[in-house]
C-alpha cells in the first residue's frame, strides 16, 4: 500500500500534525507484521476481558447534558455461550410456534449470567411480547420482511399506467395531493380513506408520461375535524428540498423517480463483513477544507481514498436522513426516507456508497429512531393535530415529548409506526446498499425516563423494572431480527450509555440483538484525565479498568473521542493537550515546546491504547486521527452563520513544516508495552509472556517516521527466558512462564510480536485458537500488568 499524507502515524517526519496519527499506511502493508496487528487488535479477544464486571460508566452530552454516570458494578459473568432452543422459533419465519411456553421459560441470557435469574419474569414478558408481535405481523402481513417493504405501498409509487399515492393519516377528514403538477390546487386530486386510516389515489399517466414529473414539488393537504386545512410533506417522501435563494425557506417534498438513463446503477458488490470493524465516523457536509457544505460526490472522490489509505474498513455516515436544521448534526430528522439534499441527490449518495464498496469499505448509517424533529411544516410532527396516540406516529402528552431534545417520541406499539420505522431500515439497505446502522439515542428508547438525570451504577434493578420501555425494547428486537434476516453480514451498533445487559446478545437468547455497543465510558475517562489530572496522577489501574470494563460476551466498539467530544463547548483530545500552542507551536522550523512534545506523544498513546485494549472494534471521528485543531460549530446566529468551524482542515496534512506508569498486556501473541511516565526511561525492563521464543518490534510510536525520537532499536532480537515452573503460576513472573527485556522510553508504546526460527511472524497462526479458547472459557485469565512508578 502506498504512503499517504493522511496516514495514522504518518511517515513524513517533518509533518508534526501527521505525527499525531495512530497508524501508518506503510506499517499496514500486507507483508508487514503490524498489518496483522491492526487487523486483529479488536478481533482477538484479549484474555484480560474473558470475564468482566457488568455495567458501563459514561455520560453523553446529547442525552444527559451535564449529568455524569459512573459505574460501580462488581458483578461477575459466568458460563459459556449458550444457544437457546427458541432460536429457530425466533428466527425462522416459516416456523409455527407450538412451544411458546417452553420457549419463554428458557432464556439463554440467564445461563450466561445467573445473576439475571431474579429478573426472569421480565425477560419472559418481553420475549413473549416480541414473539406475539412477530406472529401478528406474519399472520396479517405475511412476514416481517414483507411488512418492512412499506415503501412499496406508501408514498408515491409507479404502477401500470399511473402513480399511486398512499398516506396514513387517520385524523384527517379530507385529503388531497398538491404540487407543481396541478398548480397546487388539489380539487381534482382528492384521496379516499379506508378503514385503517390510509388515504390513497391513483393518478393516471398523461400521454404515456407520469402526471407528476420527476423532481417536481409535492405536498399532502388534509383537513382536520375543526375545518382547518394543513399542507405537509408526505411522510414517506424520498427527497425534500428548500429554495436556496430564500433564507430559512421551508422544505418541500419532491417526487423522485428519475428515468432509467439517470438512475445510478451499482457496479460493485458489498465487501465482506470485517471481523474487527475499524470505523471512520464522518459527516459529509463538513468534510470539505473550504467553509461550505460538501457534496456526496466530493466526499466519495476526495475523502474516501484517505479513509481507505488509513486502513479503516468501515465508514459511518452521520446526518444522511433529511433534517431541516443543519446544526442538529442530523439528529433532528424531518424526513426519514429522504437523503439530506444539502449534499446532493439520492443518485449522488448511491455513487458515494458504491465508491466506498469499490474500496472495500463497509458503509454504516447513523440512524435516528429514538425521536423525531419537533418541526411541523416540514417534519413528521406535522401529521399530529391533536389526535390520540393510536392515530399518531407519536405518544401524546409528556410521554411523546423529550424535554431535553425538544423533539417527539415514537409510539413503538403502534402498528403503522412499526411499519414505518422497520421499512425505513430496509429502505436504506435495499435502495442505497448501506451495510448496517449505528442506532442513536438507544438509552432514551430503553427507559421511560430516557436516561435523564440518571447515573447508572450497574445494578440490575436499574435495567429491569417498570422504568423499562418494553414497547421500544420489542421494536429494537424486531429491528435487529429484520436487519440480520435481509442482510446477514450487517453490522448494527447501539449507542447506549446505561450498560443494559443483553443489549448486544442475540434475540434468540433473550437479548436485544445488536452486534456491538459503543464503549462510551472510555472517552469520558480520557477527557477527565486530560482535563483534570496531572501526569503523575494518572492511574494505570483506573485507565485499564475503564478500557476493559465491559460485559462478558458482549462486543464493544472502543473510541477515545467521537463527534460528541468535538462539538462547540468542548475540545478534542489534541486541543485539550496542546490548546493555543496548536496555532503557534506546530512548525518544525522551530523546536517543539514541551507542551507540543507531550501533546503529540499522549495523543498517539491514548488512541493506540484505546484501539489495542478497549474493545472488539475501534472508531475515530473525521480529522481526530491527525489531531484536528479547534471544535465543530455549525452555522448559526451566534457565529454569524459562519462555516469556518464546520469543516475539516485536510490542508494541514499537506503542509510540510507542520507536526501535529507502565501498562503491559498480551493480545493474541502480541505483547504491548505502554509507558505513560513523562520522564522515566526503563532500560532492561522485564515483561512476561506466555510463549517462549524470539520477539521483535512490530510497531513503535517513538519511531522516527512517526514523529518520535527513534530510541528503540528495531533490529534487536529479544529472547525469552523461562520463569519458574511451567503450569505453576505462583512461581512464574507475573503469572507468565516466560519473560524478555525491553527498552521503554517515556510516553511511548512498543508492540512486540513473536517470530519463528525462519524469522516470520508466528502469532497469527494462534489467533483462531485464542478466539475459540476465550469465547468458550469460563476461567478468569487476566493478562494485564500495571506498574505504578
Amino acid at each position: 500500500m502506498s504512503n499517504s499524507s493522511c496516514s495514522l502515524f504518518n511517515r513524513l517526519p517533518t509533518k508534526m500534525y501527521s505525527s499525531c496519527n495512530v497508524l501508518s499506511t506503510t506499517a499496514l502493508s500486507s507483508s508487514s507484521p503490524i498489518s496483522s496487528v491492526v487487523s486483529s487488535l479488536a478481533s482477538v479477544r484479549g484474555r484480560c476481558i474473558t470475564k468482566q464486571p457488568y455495567g458501563l460508566s459514561t455520560s453523553s452530552r446529547k442525552l444527559l447534558a451535564k449529568s455524569k454516570a459512573t459505574s460501580l458494578s462488581s458483578i461477575i459473568a459466568h458460563g459459556k455461550a449458550y444457544r437457546s432452543p427458541v432460536s429457530a422459533v425466533l428466527t425462522n419465519d416459516s416456523s409455527t410456534i407450538v412451544n411458546m411456553e417452553d420457549a419463554a421459560e428458557k432464556i439463554g441470557l440467564l445461563d450466561l449470567d445467573p445473576g439475571l435469574e431474579a429478573y426472569k419474569d421480565h425477560f419472559k414478558y418481553r420475549m413473549r411480547r416480541y414473539v406475539d408481535q412477530k406472529m401478528l405481523i406474519e399472520k396479517h402481513e405475511g412476514s416481517i420482511e414483507k411488512f418492512a417493504q412499506g415503501y412499496l405501498q406508501f408514498g408515491f409509487n409507479r404502477e401500470e399506467g399511473c402513480i399511486v399515492y398512499r398516506e396514513w393519516a387517520p385524523a384527517a377528514q379530507e385529503a388531497e395531493v398538491i404540487g407543481d403538477f396541478n398548480g397546487w390546487n388539489g380539487a381534482g386530486h382528492k384521496l379516499e380513506k379506508n378503514q385503517f386510516g390510509v388515504w390513497s389515489i391513483r393518478i393516471p399517466d398523461i400521454d404515456g408520461n407520469p402526471a407528476i414529473p420527476h423532481n417536481s414539488r409535492v405536498k399532502f393537504r388534509f383537513k382536520h375535524d375543526n375545518g382547518v386545512w394543513f399542507d405537509r410533506i408526505p411522510a414517506w417522501i424520498k427527497y425534500a428540498t428548500q429554495d436556496p435563494t430564500r433564507f430559512a425557506a421551508p422544505y418541500d417534498g419532491v417526487y423522485w423517480e428519475p428515468p432509467p438513463t439517470e438512475r445510478y446503477q451499482f457496479k460493485h458488490p458489498r465487501p465482506p463483513k470485517p471481523l474487527a470493524p475499524r470505523i471512520y465516523e464522518a459527516h459529509v457536509g463538513m468534510s470539505s477544507s473550504e467553509p461550505r457544505v460538501n457534496t456526496y460526490r466530493e466526499f466519495a472522490d476526495d475523502v474516501l481514498p484517505r479513509i481507505r489509505a488509513n486502513n479503516y474498513n468501515t465508514v459511518q455516515l452521520m446526518a444522511i436522513m433529511e433534517h431541516s436544521y443543519y446544526g442538529s448534526f442530523g439528529y433532528h430528522v424531518t424526513n426519514f426516507f429522504a437523503v439530506s439534499s444539502r449534499s446532493g441527490t439520492p443518485e449522488d449518495l448511491k455513487y458515494l456508497i458504491d465508491k466506498a464498496h469499490s474500496l472495500g469499505l463497509q458503509v454504516l448509517m447513523d440512524v435516528v429512531h429514538s425521536h423525531a424533529s419537533n418541526n411541523i411544516t416540514d417534519g413528521l410532527n406535522g401529521f399530529d393535530v391533536g389526535q390520540s396516540s393510536q392515530e399518531s406516529y407519536f405518544h401524546t402528552g409528556d410521554r411523546g415529548y423529550h424535554k431535553l431534545w425538544d423533539s417527539r417520541l415514537f409510539n413503538y406499539a403502534n402498528w403503522e409506526v412499526l411499519r414505518f420505522i422497520l421499512s425505513n431500515l430496509r429502505w436504506w439497505i435495499d435502495e442505497y446498499k448501506f451495510d448496517g446502522f449505528r442506532f442513536d439515542g438507544v438509552t432514551s428508547m430503553l427507559y421511560h425516563h430516557h436516561g435523564i438525570n440518571m447515573g447508572f451504577a450497574g445494578h440490575y434493578y436499574e435495567y429491569f423494572s417498570e422504568a423499562t420501555d418494553v414497547d421500544a425494547v420489542v421494536y429494537l428486537m424486531l429491528a435487529n431480527n429484520l436487519v440480520h434476516s435481509i442482510l446477514p453480514d450487517a453490522t448494527v451498533i447501539a449507542e447506549d450509555v446505561s450498560g443494559m445487559p443483553g443489549l448486544s446478545r442475540p434475540v434468540s437468547e433473550g437479548g436485544i440483538g445488536f452486534d456491538y455497543r459503543l464503549a462510551m465510558a472510555i472517552p469520558d475517562k480520557w477527557i477527565d484525565y486530560v482535563k483534570n489530572k496531572k501526569d503523575g496522577e494518572w492511574s494505570m489501574n483506573e485507565i485499564t479498568w475503564s478500557l476493559t470494563n465491559r460485559r462478558y460476551t458482549e462486543k464493544c466498539i472502543a473510541y477515545a473521542e467521537s463527534h460528541d467530544q468535538a462539538i462547540v463547548g468542548d475540545k478534542t483530545i489534541a486541543f485539550l493537550l496542546m490548546d493555543k500552542e496548536m496555532y503557534s507551536g506546530m512548525s518544525t522550523l522551530n523546536d517543539a515546546s514541551p507542551v507540543v512534545e507531550r501533546g503529540i506523544a499522549l495523543h498517539k498513546m491514548i488512541h493506540f491504547l484505546t484501539m489495542a485494549l478497549g474493545g472488539e472494534g475501534y472508531l475515530n471521528f473525521m480529522g481526530n486521527e491527525f489531531g484536528h485543531p479547534e471544535w465543530i460549530d455549525f452555522p448559526r446566529e451566534g457565529n454569524g452563520w459562519s462555516y469556518d468551524k464546520c469543516r475539516r482542515q485536510w490542508d494541514l496534512l499537506e503542509t510540510d513544516h507542520l507536526r501535529f506508569q507502565v501498562i503491559v498486556f498480551e493480545r493474541g501473541d502480541l505483547v504491548f508495552v505502554f509507558n505513560f511516565h513523562p520522564e522515566n526511561t526503563y532500560e532492561g525492563y522485564k515483561v512476561g509472556c506466555d510463549l517462549p521464543g524470539k520477539y521483535r518490534v512490530a510497531l513503535d510510536t517513538d519511531a522516527w517516521e512517526f514523529g518520535g525520537l527513534g530510541r528503540v532499536g528495531h533490529d534487536v532480537d529479544h529472547f525469552t527466558e523461562p520463569e519458574g515452573v511451567p503450569g505453576v503460576p505462583e512461581t512464574n513472573f507475573n503469572n507468565r512462564p516466560n519473560s524478555f527485556k525491553v527498552l521503554s522510553p517515556p510516553r511511548t508504546c512498543v508492540v512486540y510480536y513473536r517470530v519463528d526460527e525462519a524469522g516470520t511472524t508466528n502469532w497469527v497462526t494462534h489467533e483462531k485458537s485464542y478466539l475459540e479458547e476465550d469465547n468458550n472459557s469460563s476461567e478468569v485469565s487476566t493478562r494485564i500488568r500495571i506498574f505504578e512508578r
